[in-house]
């Protein structure tokens, strides 16, 4: 078993200040990275449940490497009782049902996109739908 890289347990403690007051889990991939789970944020206004999980790998490479996919809780759905759309679909997250959302950082600056900020930032995505 590899422990957590410092860099990957770096990300995981600018999580937990981004997340100031929301729990956050990780714990070690086995392979120097985290399975990291935030609970409860806020996906937006377009779903119908106004909280759920969100979770996600940070691999080893990381910063080299995104954090993506990121996962929700898997019976995530819209107040217009549309299809989620484009980017998600079903899938698993450490052996549980989930959402995938598939928002890949096509331009990774690995001294800027932290894996804090990819999270903010499909947050973003997910309220604006």
């Amino acid at each position: 078993m590899v422990p957590m890289t410092p860099t990957v347990a770096e990300a995981v403690e600018e999580i937990k200040q981004t997340f100031e007051g929301v729990p956050v889990v990780a714990r070690d991939d086995e392979e120097g990275g985290a399975y990291v789970r935030i609970e409860p944020v806020d996906p937006g206004p377009p779903y119908a449940q106004r909280e759920t999980w969100i979770g996600f790998r940070i691999t080893a490479q990381y910063p080299y490497a995104d954090v993506y996919p990121l996962f929700v809780r898997p019976d995530l759905s819209r107040t217009d009782c549309q299809a989620l759309g484009e980017g998600m679909a079903a899938a698993t997250f450490d052996g549980q049902p989930a959402v995938q959302v598939s928002r890949r950082s096509n331009h990774l600056d690995p001294g800027t996109d932290t894996a804090a900020l990819k999270v903010l930032k499909v947050l973003r995505w997910m309220a604006s739908r």
